[in-house]
């Protein structure tokens, strides 16, 4: 692809290093629920979904119970509910930028192609992670998991912003690092390239089959607007 009118990134494990701090949060929240804490690598990969679904994750694994129980229990609202002030601590303590985000950014923008974030973390973490490291004013556009009523892999969110921007799918591009990624990218018929160090609930990322796996975002240097 040469030219392009809109890019779109996902958020954990494409433009943001997260797991660390999101690790954190849960491990938080777990002790305070008298539960077991579980490791970083685990969390990493329940990363995907947003954080409910994380946490879901996490006490159907600690409480060996399976998900529906879990979802259903009288004091997940509870543990929801303290989950979100932890993670509010935690955000930017620990994350940090892939390398060439800020200055890829930054040079798509100046050649007039517009950028949005589609990711399904919910909009007040969402809207935490991006202020700690400087992305608002790189971005004309941000979907989080709680915008819309759908979340990915429906292609609600890219539709918007096409319908935002006035792009057809063959004029943008989406950027992710899961299978997640790529199925909403197909659903909504845009092609997708993928980054292959973020969150894959440890599956190959090349499985997913996207248009193009690239080393690093700088490869998106490449595009020139439509």
């Amino acid at each position: 692809m040469a030219l392009c009118k809109l890019v779109m990134f996902d958020l954990d494990g494409t433009l943001v290093q997260t797991a660390g701090e999101i690790s954190d949060a849960v491990n938080d929240t777990l002790r305070a629920f008298h539960r077991p804490t579980v490791p970083e690598e685990q969390v990493e990969r329940w990363i995907g979904h947003g954080t409910r679904e994380l946490m879901v994750q996490a006490l159907a694994k600690v409480d060996a119970r399976p998900v529906e129980a879990v979802r259903a229990s009288a004091e997940f609202a509870d543990i929801m509910a303290a989950f979100d002030p932890f993670y509010e601590k935690r955000c930017g303590t620990r994350s940090v930028l892939y390398p060439h985000a800020l200055d890829v950014l930054g040079a798509l923008r100046q050649r007039g192609i517009k950028l949005a974030v589609v990711t399904n973390k919910e909009g007040r973490h969402t809207r935490s992670i991006l202020n700690a490291h400087g992305l608002p004013a790189l971005l004309d556009h941000v979907i989080s998991g709680d915008t819309l009523p759908q979340k990915k892999p429906d292609p609600a969110g890219i539709h918007d912003c096409l319908l935002r921007f006035d792009a057809t799918p063959a004029q943008a591009l989406f950027v992710g690092d899961s299978s997640i990624d790529v199925a909403t990218a197909r659903n909504a018929g845009v092609p997708v390239w993928v980054l292959p160090y973020g969150y894959n609930m440890g599956e190959p990322i090349a499985n997913s089959q996207p248009d193009r796996l690239i080393d690093d975002l700088s490869a998106l240097l490449e595009l020139q607007p439509a």
